[in-house]
């Protein structure tokens, strides 16, 4: 969560295929220079061993030479990496902004930020482009200097007889020939330097996301029955990201909540109070760092991982659809050849959606392009509606899934969701009055508490925070983030999210 899109992409698309790229043609290159330099030295120490042995001190001066520039070479891909993310990073924030960027007339200081960032690359890439080629010049130079050596040694050896001219032309020539080897192993230390620190770079994401263990339990479908025992949640605080890895802030404390199979529960509180982080722990999107979360009574870390996340249908506010057709953002987690179009069909009409089959030139085999965004804010929240219509699970959580319709609507997508919530624990975010007055119960959350539940007739009459934010009108506010700024916000001030 701490890192951003552009930078998973780039180190799991681009830096993992190439530097891996890099490595097997420079370690095929490795293997056949090593084999014919191995042969050479042997030919040469049968032909004169006293010559070869001045050929060998050129090796320490050539791992010298490597070892240097291959440290720097290490340190300047490292850096290249990084400019490299936050490069883009700045496209990926000026792709998702534009229309604010251009609102606002921030194009010239966006193009200059782009414009330094891109700058401090290429100096970074002209470094390592020297650093690299350097070597290879460095290495001939030791080469021809042990040939001289070898051709004044040989000079000197002839004056006692010691070497015919036919050993001296064909050690001089094997030794040449030594020269390519040689050469090639320089021009393979770069794209090994730069291969390795690509996949550390994939590595260090793959040790640093911890793998989420399940358990054994399976069932078909679960009964519908959540509980939380003294649950907290804690997540590092800006001082715990900066560097203080104590620094924690609590966005649950001490939860304690029972929802009966079949019961609609309703999460109201200030923006920052943990409803978000309430429903995420139980598909295990976020574990608590203390107590117990458990469905049917089972602990949901003894669930089947992919078991558990079968039982759970979601409906956000961010509705994300995937580049696919339209049967298939519905049937999320079918394959092609087990996808029910009659079962789609249904789910699209229960979400007020048969306009749209329509309107579009192929139906439900038509593509809806990137996240959908041809169709509107009001269509996609409603293909997120029947997506959750179509997994039919047992447990329902709804972030507020009429918020973006009008009112005829979101007449018919209520009437949808009261047949589809008959029979199904649902916990629904609640942004609206309608939906709280609905609601079996009313949780009311603030600072990772729960303040107070009950109907909304009791919670009326039992004029707490509930009645005074009723008495309030309900100012609605989308923003769901759990931030520390949001939480220590003045109650009596505070907007629910509804």
């Amino acid at each position: 969560a701490q890192q951003s899109a552009s930078k998973l992409s780039n180190t799991l698309v681009y830096e993992v295929q190439t530097g891996s790229t890099m490595l097997v043609n420079a370690l095929l290159s490795l293997a056949k220079d090593s084999l014919t330099m191995l042969a050479l030295m042997g030919y040469l120490m049968y032909l004169n061993w006293k010559l070869t042995l001045i050929v060998l001190l050129i090796f320490p001066g050539l791992v010298m030479i490597m070892r240097v520039l291959s440290r720097r070479l290490y340190r300047l891909t490292r850096s290249s990496q990084q400019a490299t993310d936050e490069l883009a990073y700045v496209v990926e924030e000026n792709a998702l902004a534009h229309r604010v960027v251009r609102l606002h007339g921030a194009q010239g200081s966006q193009t200059a930020r782009f414009n330094t960032l891109s700058t401090a690359l290429r100096r970074l890439a002209l470094k390592s482009t020297i650093a690299q080629a350097a070597m290879t010049p460095l290495t001939q130079l030791l080469a021809s200097a042990a040939l001289s050596a070898v051709i004044a040694v040989a000079l000197w050896q002839s004056s006692s007889s010691d070497v015919t001219v036919g050993n001296f032309v064909a050690f001089v020539t094997a030794m040449l020939m030594l020269v390519a080897p040689i050469r090639h192993l320089a021009e393979v230390a770069g794209p090994i330097t730069r291969g390795l620190a690509a996949l550390e770079r994939g590595l260090d994401l793959i040790e640093n996301t911890p793998d989420q263990v399940g358990g054994s339990h399976v069932v078909d479908q679960a009964k519908g029955a959540v509980s939380l025992r003294n649950v907290w949640v804690n997540y590092p605080s800006r001082a715990g990201i900066g560097g203080e890895a104590d620094a924690t802030r609590a966005a649950l404390k001490g939860i304690d909540l029972t929802v009966s199979p079949g019961e609609v529960l309703a999460l109201v509180g200030p923006s920052g109070s943990g409803k978000t982080t309430l429903v995420n722990l139980l598909p295990r999107f976020v574990d608590a760092t203390k107590g117990d979360v458990c469905l049917d009574e089972v602990p949901l870390g003894d669930w089947d991982l992919n078991c558990l996340r079968r039982q759970f249908a979601l409906v956000s506010q961010d509705v994300v659809m995937l580049n696919d057709t339209l049967a298939a953002n519905v049937a999320l987690g079918d394959s092609a050849g087990s996808l029910d179009e009659q079962r789609v069909l249904n789910a699209l009409t229960s979400a007020n959606l048969l306009d749209l089959i329509h309107q579009l030139p192929h139906g439900i085999h038509s593509k809806v392009g990137h996240n959908a965004a041809e169709l509107s804010g009001g269509q996609r929240q409603r293909l997120a509606i029947a997506r959750a219509i179509y997994k039919d699970a047992p447990v329902l959580i709804l972030d507020e899934a009429t918020s973006a319709l009008d009112n005829e609507s979101e007449r018919l997508v209520q009437e949808a969701l009261s047949r589809l919530m008959k029979g199904r624990t649902t916990l629904v975010v609640a942004h609206r009055l309608s939906t709280i007055e609905h609601a079996d119960r009313v949780v009311v959350l603030a600072d990772g508490q729960i303040s107070e539940q009950g109907s909304h007739a009791e919670l009326i009459a039992a004029d707490g925070l509930y009645a005074r934010l009723h008495a309030q009108g309900f100012k609605v506010e989308t923003g769901t983030t759990d931030s520390p700024q949001e939480a220590d916000a003045s109650l009596d001030g505070a907007r629910l999210q509804l």
